[in-house]
């Protein structure tokens, strides 16, 4: 259960701070600090739910975009998120790229590196 748990703030974490970079470096994408937590909870759970219904997908019916799935979940979460009111905004084909690619490798460098440095001392005492 604690795993579940630290893994769920690597999650949250990583997703805050890449929005955060996109806001602060992205000229068409805005965050509301209201909306900030929303968008960020709402990304966060789109991003779980999609990644493995997207990838199944693909694998299904389009085996050779397997490599690019988190960019797809990615995009679609950011999509999700940016629906509710108050929160998240994103304007211009371009800057929907660049917050795709930013908050991709953010969340995926945090979702690999975050686990090996707080779930390490976890492996060391189980064996």
């Amino acid at each position: 259960m604690v795993r579940i748990l630290i893994r769920l703030a690597i999650s949250l974490g990583t997703v805050a701070v890449a929005l955060l970079v996109c806001s602060w470096t992205l000229p068409d994408f805005r965050l509301s600090i209201g909306g900030f937590i929303t968008a960020v909870v709402v990304f966060t759970i789109a991003q779980a739910v999609l990644s493995p219904f997207i990838f199944n997908l693909a694998r299904k019916y389009a085996s050779a975009i397997l490599g690019g799935i988190g960019l797809v979940s990615t995009f679609v979460a950011l999509l999700i998120a940016s629906l509710f009111p108050g929160g998240l905004h994103i304007s211009g084909a371009v800057t929907w790229v660049l917050a795709t690619l930013i908050v991709w490798i953010i969340t995926a460098l945090g979702t690999w590196l975050l686990p090996l440095i707080f779930l390490k001392k976890k492996v060391v005492t189980e064996r």
